[in-house]
């Protein structure tokens, strides 16, 4: 793919946006019938997490027990049939998975990966050199697991608010397209703790690939400052074209029967609250993204660590569609920012969703996103380009109602 494919000449923009092999069928959520292939999944991504922490690891223990768990919440909420899994019924939608993933990745990934290869040739080369790479490694380890702790506990903090105000978020979720799952009968606890362990999971897996890193690379106190300012360079530039990425990759996850059973259904799976976000990924989603697709976990872990804290928690901050309940989003947040209408209506937007140059929006929003790349400060004119989606439209109108009755 271009490394800037949002400046391909029309016609072919939709052709290397929307390519797809075989038929395309749009998925917004699992049903009775996904039961074998939603097990197939959670066992890679039990696999996985054993595989890449080591079995008897703490924090294989806590995912192999949420995979579990979530298996059996499946059944509870969607019920169980069997049926031929589409890894036995579409054995290729596998390996076009695998090359939709490559085709899309850009220019900072290889540069980061070529710059964590080259400081580990240097550190070989200079073996008397006082790199003290296993001091970094055990601090970039402390760093890794600060970061997932206190995610978790902000995560935790959430749970507790929304349980204490679990009838507020039925009463919510009633007056929405959600009305088709949550009635006066849900047990809403029940969605609320699937909503949770959701996230954690996806956190614990898509932190599997800064881990194993971690594990299996070197990193030099010497080439700290060089190897941390490059990265930053890298980061800046991986942001400039990042929408044009996620839009390919995100379009993938609702248009691949595959790729949405397999990688990204998790994420919709459950309520839309900040308590299932992580960076936007599904389970199996967030390893394949980190390992092929995002640059991030290539970084020195100092700012993998400042990277990755700040996307997750911000991420958590920018999914809670609830209103009324913590972390609370602005309306006038809303106003600019749609992937809650992906969450609650229209598939689209694909894209980051957010649209700041329009009438109405404050100058304190718009200092907001002065230092956000353009890309993503007008993402969503990319969605009005290739679908249907308009800006204005009942979803976005419901929503912003909401947060007039609910947000105080």
């Amino acid at each position: 793919m271009p490394d800037n494919p949002e400046h391909v000449m029309e016609p072919n923009k939709r052709a290397v946006f929307h390519k797809l092999h075989g038929v395309k069928k749009p998925r917004v959520t699992y049903y009775e019938r996904d039961f074998v292939d939603y097990t197939v999944m959670i066992v890679l991504t039990a696999l996985i997490v054993g595989a890449s922490y080591g079995f008897k690891h703490v924090m294989s223990l806590v995912g192999l027990a949420l995979c579990a768990l979530t298996l059996v919440m499946f059944m509870i909420r969607h019920g169980s049939a069997l049926r031929v899994p589409l890894i036995v019924r579409r054995p290729l939608d596998i390996l076009y998975l695998f090359e939709y993933k490559l085709e899309n990745l850009r220019r900072p990934y290889f540069i980061a990966l070529g710059l964590l290869l080259l400081e580990n040739i240097l550190i070989a080369a200079t073996p008397k050199l006082p790199h003290h790479v296993e001091a970094m490694r055990t601090a970039a380890f402390y760093l890794l697991f600060i970061h997932f702790i206190s995610i978790t506990v902000f995560r935790t903090a959430i749970l507790i608010d929304h349980l204490a105000k679990k009838e507020l978020v039925r009463e919510v979720l009633m007056q929405t397209p959600w009305k088709k799952a949550i009635t006066d009968k849900t047990n809403i606890t029940l969605e609320i703790i699937h909503a949770y362990c959701t996230g954690l999971l996806t956190h614990l897996v898509l932190l599997a690939p800064w881990y194993l890193v971690i594990w299996y690379f070197k990193f030099s106190v010497i080439f700290l400052p060089v190897v941390c300012g490059l990265d930053v360079v890298v980061h800046l530039k991986w942001m400039q074209g990042f929408n044009a990425w996620f839009y390919r990759d995100h379009w993938l996850g609702h248009n691949s029967e595959t790729d949405f059973v397999f990688l990204h259904g998790s994420h919709h799976d459950a309520i839309p609250s900040a308590l299932i976000a992580v960076a936007e990924n599904g389970f199996l989603e967030g390893f394949l993204r980190f390992a092929i697709g995002s640059p991030v976990p290539f970084y020195n872990p100092a700012i993998a660590f400042l990277v990755i804290m700040y996307d997750v928690k911000t991420d958590i901050v920018m999914h809670q569609y609830i209103p009324g309940v913590y972390p609370r989003l602005s309306k006038g947040m809303m106003g600019v920012f749609q992937h809650s209408t992906h969450h609650y209506g229209p598939i689209e937007p694909y894209s980051v969703g957010v649209k700041v140059d329009q009438p109405g929006v404050s100058d304190a929003l718009k200092k907001t996103f002065a230092q956000v790349p353009e890309g993503i400060r007008n993402s969503a004119k990319l969605d009005e380009e290739l679908t249907d989606f308009k800006w204005d439209n009942p979803t976005q109108r419901l929503i912003l109602n909401l947060y007039e009755k609910y947000q105080k």
